[in-house]
C-alpha cells in the first residue's frame, strides 16, 4: 500500500513539475525553431553588423586635366605616418604663404607669453595671410635660421632655401615638396612645431582662415585663403572636426605663372597640393584643382554602397 501511494505521488510530482516548466521551455523551443526555420535544430545568432567607418581621405588614384608647368600632391595618413601621392611628390616649388604657419609656430614654441602686438601678427598672418605680419614674425625668428630649424624640427628631406635670382633670402621662395608640406602639417598638428602650450591656439587660428578667391578678398599685402582642399571635402568629413589650413598663392612675374599651394590637416590626415600654371588661368583654376584632388581621395565616395561583411552562422 505504501509503495503504491509513493508511486502515485511520484507521478503527480512529475506531472505538476512538468506543467510548471512547460511555458518557459516552450518559449525557448519556439524561439529556437523560429531562428532555425523550424528545422528542429538550434543555430548561433549572427552578430550585429559592424558599422562602417566614417569617411576620410585615403590613398587612391587621382586624375586631373591639368594644364600647367607643375602639378604634384601628397597625402599623409597621420595614424600610420604613411605618405602617398603623385609620382613627383618629392619635386619642389616655392612655398609662398603656406610657410607662414611655421613662422608662428617657431615664434611661439619656447615662449611663456606674447605681447598683444605679436598676437595680432600671428592672427593676421594666418587668418588673412598678411605679408607685413609674416615679415615681422620672420625677422623675430632669425630669418634664414628659421628655415633651417623647420627642416630639422619637422624632419623635412626636400626643402631648401629659395635661390631665385634677385630674390635671394625671400622666405616665399623657399623650395618645398608636397611630401615635405604634409610633414610640415603633421609637425604643426602633433605639437612638435609650436609646443604643448601653443599648439591648440595655433591650430585654432588655422581653422579660422577666411576670405575667398574673389577680387574683393584679394589685397596687395593680404588675401582671402579659405578655398581649395576644404571645398573638396563633403559634409560627412567637415562634421567630424575642424580642418586646419594655410594656402599660399602668388602670380610671379619672373616665370609668368601662378604659384598655388594648398595645405590642410586634420586629426587623421595631412594633404598638400602644389601647382604652377599660366597666370591667364586665374586663381580659381588652382583652387578648383586642389578641391578636385581632395574630393577624389574621399573614402568611401559619397553615395557609394557600403559592403558589410556577412557574419557566419552555425548550428549546434
Amino acid at each position: 500500500m505504501r509503495s503504491r501511494v509513493t508511486l502515485v505521488l511520484a507521478v503527480l510530482a512529475v506531472l505538476l513539475g512538468g506543467g510548471l516548466l512547460v511555458p518557459a521551455a516552450y518559449a525557448r523551443l519556439a524561439g529556437d525553431d523560429a531562428a532555425s526555420g523550424g528545422s528542429g535544430g538550434g543555430s548561433v545568432a549572427a552578430p550585429a553588423p559592424i558599422p562602417p567607418l566614417p569617411p576620410t581621405l585615403a590613398a587612391g588614384p587621382v586624375s586631373v586635366d591639368f594644364k600647367g608647368e607643375f602639378f604634384s600632391w601628397a597625402l599623409m595618413d597621420r595614424e600610420t605616418d604613411e605618405i602617398s601621392g603623385s609620382k613627383n611628390l618629392a619635386s619642389t616649388s616655392s612655398t609662398e604663404s603656406m610657410i607662414k604657419a611655421w613662422f608662428a609656430a617657431d615664434y611661439l614654441r619656447e615662449r611663456e607669453g606674447i605681447s598683444v602686438e605679436r598676437k595680432n601678427q600671428i592672427i593676421t598672418a594666418i587668418r588673412d595671410s598678411n605679408d607685413d605680419a609674416a615679415n615681422a614674425l620672420y625677422n623675430a625668428v632669425g630669418r634664414a635660421a628659421t628655415i633651417k630649424r623647420m627642416v630639422s624640427t619637422c624632419e623635412l628631406t626636400d626643402t631648401k632655401p629659395g635661390n631665385v635670382p634677385g630674390y635671394v633670402g625671400w622666405w616665399s621662395f623657399t623650395r618645398m615638396s608636397p611630401r615635405d608640406a604634409v610633414r610640415l602639417g603633421d609637425c604643426i598638428a602633433d605639437g612638435t612645431a609650436a609646443g604643448p602650450k601653443w599648439t591648440k591656439i595655433l591650430l585654432n587660428e588655422m581653422s579660422k582662415v577666411r576670405g575667398s578667391t574673389a577680387d574683393k578678398d584679394q589685397k596687395a599685402r593680404s588675401g582671402g585663403g579659405r578655398w581649395g582642399i576644404i571645398d573638396g571635402l563633403p559634409q560627412s568629413i567637415l562634421s567630424q572636426g575642424p580642418v586646419h589650413m594655410k594656402n599660399g598663392w602668388t602670380p610671379l612675374s619672373y616665370d609668368g605663372n601662378w604659384h598655388v599651394n594648398c595645405l590642410a590637416v586634420t586629426d587623421k590626415w595631412s594633404l598638400a597640393v602644389m601647382l604652377r600654371y599660366p597666370q591667364k588661368s586665374g586663381l580659381d583654376y588652382g583652387a578648383q584643382t586642389c578641391a578636385s584632388v581632395a574630393s577624389q581621395l574621399v573614402t568611401p565616395q559619397p553615395g557609394a554602397a557600403l559592403k558589410v561583411p556577412q557574419q557566419p552562422t552555425g548550428k549546434l
